[in-house]
């Protein structure tokens, strides 16, 4: 007869790894998300108000892409690609102009980190997309000799 004193050890160190690894992983995926989801909401939400005070349009997009490579490094995700998406609603070509409305779309992904090299090619990689909206006023203000 064999003796199983000893073998509750081995089984609940066992147990605890296998539930324990993914768990982890799991929580940890979920924080990485998260941090993604904030810094790329609080990106739109500065390069909506970059856009909006720039001089004009060419100067605006400027410096909307470079304001979200720098709130992404701020918030702790340097690496963090993203495509900065500007539209206006204006009465002309020019989305400065009183009474437009510009809406900002930074579209990112969030790499899944330890990713199993077993379950694809690559890291798998979680979409964001965060999107903010700047009304321009009706009264704006011109420089001296502009307008009447």
């Amino acid at each position: 007869m064999r003796d199983d004193r000893g073998s509750a050890l081995v089984e609940l160190s066992w147990l605890a790894i296998i539930l324990l690894v993914p768990l982890i992983w799991v929580v940890i995926s979920v924080f990485e998300v998260q941090q993604g989801a904030f810094a790329t909401s609080a990106a739109a939400r500065a390069a909506g108000r970059a856009y909006a005070l720039a001089p004009d349009d060419a100067t605006g997009e400027a410096r909307a892409s470079a304001v979200v490579r720098q709130v992404l490094a701020d918030q702790g995700t340097p690496g963090q690609r993203a495509r900065v998406t500007v539209t206006c609603q204006a009465p002309g070509d020019d989305c400065h102009a009183g009474t437009s409305v510009i809406t900002v779309r930074v579209d990112s992904g969030v790499e899944l980190p330890f990713f199993p090299a077993i379950l694809g090619k690559g890291a798998a990689v979680f979409s964001l997309d965060a999107t903010h909206t700047v009304p321009i006023g009706q009264y704006v203000e011109a420089a001296p000799g502009e307008g009447g």
